[in-house]
């Protein structure tokens, strides 16, 4: 309880904070924003006790596309710690307190898939956020698992590239990337236990993230693949299956741990 105290503290302290310094840097036209965002999210993993591995490499001179699995709200924290980046997320969640605003201010893109006309409008700012400079990640499964598994990816989503492509001038590169969830309190996690730290379903939220805390420190692992130039001709099922393919066998080796960690992260 009182460790929960500690971490909400902490949260409802330095959102606000985050949330008026991205505004300002907006208003002002200043740069910085991605340095903010990367420590913001460091503090967090630091207070949650989420200890961050990375096997490969993120691009980092110019904007990419991360494709990524999906297993748990953690997700956010470890993989923004890392590199500057925007998220695609479900339109539920740009009203929720607090978390809203924030995702709001490190530019995120919100998507109600179940209006197909707003799927294009999201489509349209994934696309503004790469022509901008920013990389973006997709959670490609469009929802989230139990951690033991890859889900299959939706080629609707995954369509932005093309668009991005016939767009951008020096067209865009996608970089697929797994995370995934290995140890708890410094002990190897099995299958079983991955579930725990996942956040799927129709899991409450709150009584998640209590349950979190508690727990102790978690392991997570983000794999970054080889990247590919995103070509504007290709077909998208056939991309898409290529890209699943890739985030599988990643996720599927780190979990057997044939992943070799290349980088220590937060």
């Amino acid at each position: 309880m009182a460790r929960a105290l500690f971490v909400a503290i902490i949260f409802f302290t330095m959102t606000p904070l985050l949330i008026a310094a991205q505004w300002l840097l907006v208003k002002l036209g200043l740069s910085g924003w991605g340095v903010i965002a990367v420590n913001y999210y460091r503090a967090l993993c630091t207070v949650l006790r989420i200890r961050v591995r990375v096997v490969g490499e993120p691009v980092r001179d110019r904007a990419v596309l991360f494709v990524s699995n999906h297993v748990s709200w953690a997700d956010i924290l470890a993989i923004g710690s890392i590199t500057p980046i925007a998220y695609v997320s479900k339109s539920e969640i740009a009203g929720w307190p607090m978390v809203g605003p924030a995702a709001k201010a490190q530019r995120t893109v919100f998507v109600d898939r179940s209006r197909r006309h707003q799927t294009g409008d999201a489509i349209a700012e994934i696309v503004k956020r790469l022509a901008s400079g920013t990389s973006v990640v997709l959670f490609a499964e469009g929802t989230s698992s139990d951690g033991n598994r890859v889900l299959p990816f939706r080629s609707a989503l995954v369509g932005a590239v093309k668009e991005a492509s016939a767009r951008a001038e020096s067209g865009i590169l996608i970089q697929p990337m797994s995370i995934c969830y290995t140890g708890l309190n410094g002990i190897p996690m099995g299958r079983q236990h991955r579930p725990t730290v996942a956040w799927y379903g129709d899991l409450d939220f709150m009584p998640h993230i209590k349950a979190f805390i508690a727990r102790g420190a978690v392991d997570a692992v983000v794999s970054y693949g080889e990247p590919v130039a995103a070509d504007g001709s290709a077909d998208r099922k056939a991309m898409t299956r290529s890209l699943e393919g890739a985030v599988r066998k990643i996720t599927s080796d780190t979990l057997r741990g044939r992943a070799r960690p290349l980088h220590a992260g937060s």
